[in-house]
């Protein structure tokens, strides 16, 4: 009788597994694609997005390592660090980097960097306050103290924020460029619609891996959690691919529009 009861359980570990795997190669292949664009073109909002999809290969191998062979500390505190604390301020580094240019990018990128390291640091350290089950995905709340779990909290919380704020700025700024009549730019370059709809994508690629979030820690759901893992990187590298140009100039180099009040008075008269 034994036998048949873990047959679906093995079989639901093994799609697991799977679905960890294919996220770790996914972004694995996505981390090498950004890297040959910035050795191209050295721009730094690719830097930082290589460095996030080179974490979410790190985070998604860690699931891919507990789900085949076991939950262990090293594998959870891997898991927590570049799952869930460090992969989303670097990818809204490159947002940074993207919208607001290199000088506000090389303070964001000091600031961000040694958070992180203080972050790393204070999650090696944190003892462990309960036991890890080696066949279930731990919860951050009935592992680490509240250090860990408010590092995490923040890193991807407000890094989301800036990431989704981000786009909503950038759609914003193309309806402005818009109503200024600003004259559109060749395929190959970043024009302010294709920048938007890469932000709009980038933000919906996050929205998708924070909903993967909730249905683990909520409804420990961990297929839903490792299959939104897959679909939130492609959606994400999906948005990256639309900032790929020839042209070095990003949005702020576009000409500026006139203010929507006095193109409202120019159309009145």
């Amino acid at each position: 009788m034994p036998v048949p009861t873990m047959q679906p359980y093995a079989a639901a570990m093994s799609l697991h597994a799977a679905l960890a795997a294919a996220a770790t190669l996914l972004s694995l292949a996505f981390a090498l694609s950004t890297f040959e664009r910035w050795l191209s073109g050295h721009r730094r909002h690719e830097a930082a997005w290589t460095i996030s999809l080179a974490m979410f290969a790190a985070g998604s191998a860690s699931l891919w390592v507990g789900a085949a062979i076991g939950w262990g500390e090293w594998s959870f505190k891997s898991f927590y660090l570049f799952g869930a604390i460090l992969n989303v301020p670097f990818l809204a580094l490159g947002t940074i980097e993207l919208l607001a240019g290199p000088v506000h990018g090389r303070r964001w990128k000091a600031i961000i960097s040694l958070l992180g390291a203080f972050c790393a640091g204070l999650l090696i350290s944190a003892p462990l306050l309960g036991s890890i089950d080696p066949d279930v995905l731990p919860q951050g709340r009935e592992i680490f103290g509240p250090g860990p779990r408010i590092a995490a909290a923040v890193g991807s919380g407000v890094a989301a924020l800036v990431i989704i704020g981000g786009a909503l700025w950038s759609a914003w700024r193309l309806l402005r460029l818009r109503r200024s009549g600003a004259a559109g730019a060749s395929p190959s370059e970043l024009t302010p619609g294709r920048l938007a709809l890469a932000n709009l994508l980038i933000a919906a690629g996050t929205l998708i891996l924070s909903a993967g979030g909730v249905l683990n820690s909520v409804v420990d759901e961990m297929n839903g959690f490792a299959l939104s893992l897959v679909a939130g990187i492609a959606v994400i590298f999906a948005g990256f691919l639309l900032t790929n140009t020839d042209d070095r100039r990003t949005l702020r180099s576009l000409p500026e529009p006139a203010p929507w009040h006095a193109d409202t008075a120019e159309r009145a008269a």
